[in-house]
């Protein structure tokens, strides 16, 4: 993760182990029309691969990523997550004691760091605490379960006790959508049917407190791959965006040149992108497939991250060669996904493998 974090990535690419499908995984599936549809996901030979995997007394990670990559089914992803991101433990035995333990730490530290009064927190814990309540109604405007009261004021005291817990990088703008993911997934094990019917109103305080918890500890989890990515200036991200427009440079040299030439910055429209790792750009239906393969890529994702983006890109790169600087940054503002279904998304995450498998082995348009 140090590694990770400090942008080795010759080491990375070429270190990494295949542990997503073969590059030619559309049409090497007995249906290829799986993949691309969002089906493979609930393709019954997978569901029980998956099923063999979790019923092991001692789950093996390495398999479950593999079989993650392509789409977890929605029932299994709690259970799923909790194992890729490390919270929950691949031995069966301890599974439940361990989340009971960290379950009520969070308590403990909601109780010692947001249930207190003003006048026991610093100035900067103050304007911190005022960011976040400012920005969990912002959070994914679009979909309306969010915009219940209870739901912000979960979001509100995750991000806090966060942003208390790591002081490197404490709240930053963007972090409130990383969140997002984990509270439907995790939401999900209480409550049924579409999101749309969804109520707070149907779960327990206990409920409550568990769903927070979860979401708290694989947040903490996700970003310790990336800490510089929050850190001041935000030297992660900065790394990503470079290494995309050399990429996009290798990969499509026309729309390269044309950005360049109509003066538009990679920073003006990609620092989003990797600030709030595309979360904004797709439906948020689509979302947590997206994730899935992100943590099925663990330690690996910043790397990855290049190669989604690059992809994303490209899906309009003859479209953006027509397009002047202005035209660009309006498009590139307001992308046309909003009827985007799996089928896309699918197509954006194939690309990017395959291109990563091509480059992997000559990573020199990374260099730093």
């Amino acid at each position: 993760v140090e590694g990770q974090a400090s942008g080795n990535t010759t080491e990375n690419i070429s270190s990494k182990k295949s542990i997503s499908p073969s590059t030619s995984s559309v049409n090497s599936l007995p249906d290829a029309q799986g993949l691309v549809s969002g089906a493979r996901a609930t393709d019954s030979a997978r569901i029980t691969k998956f099923t063999n995997e979790l019923s092991r007394p001692a789950v093996i990670l390495d398999k479950l990523r593999e079989l993650s990559w392509s789409g977890v089914p929605p029932y299994m992803r709690p259970n799923i997550w909790r194992l890729l991101l490390g919270y929950a433990p691949p031995n069966a035995d301890r599974r439940e004691g361990v989340l009971t333990r960290k379950r009520l730490e969070y308590v403990e530290c909601v109780s010692q760091y947001y249930d207190i009064p003003d006048t026991e927190r610093s100035d900067e814990e103050i304007t911190m605490l005022r960011q976040i309540a400012v920005d969990c109604p912002r959070t994914v405007p679009d979909v309306t379960f969010f915009q219940d009261p209870q739901i912000q004021k979960s979001l509100e005291r995750i991000l806090y006790t966060w942003a208390i817990r790591h002081p490197a990088s404490g709240y930053v703008q963007g972090i409130n959508d990383l969140v997002t993911p984990f509270l439907i997934v995790f939401l999900s094990e209480h409550l049924e049917g579409n999101l749309d019917t969804w109520s707070m109103e149907n779960l327990s305080l206990q409920d409550v407190s568990n769903i927070e918890a979860d979401c708290y500890w694989c947040l903490s989890k996700f970003l310790d791959g990336m800490q510089d990515h929050y850190t001041f200036a935000q030297p992660g991200i900065q790394r990503l965006v470079f290494r995309l427009k050399e990429l996009v440079h290798r990969i499509d040299e026309p729309l390269s040149r044309h950005i360049e030439e109509q003066g538009l910055e990679f920073l003006q429209f990609a620092f989003r992108w990797f600030n709030c790792l595309l979360i904004r750009e797709v439906p948020f239906h689509l979302v947590t497939r997206l994730w899935d393969t992100y943590l099925a890529e663990g330690d690996y994702l910043p790397d990855f991250l290049v190669y989604i983006s690059a992809s994303f890109l490209l899906t309009w790169s003859e479209k953006l060669q027509k397009l002047d600087f202005q035209e660009m940054v309006m498009f590139l503002q307001h992308l046309p996904t909003r009827n985007w279904a799996h089928h896309e998304l699918e197509m954006v995450l194939s690309r990017a493998y395959m291109w990563h498998t091509m480059f992997k082995s000559s990573p020199s348009h990374l260099a730093n």
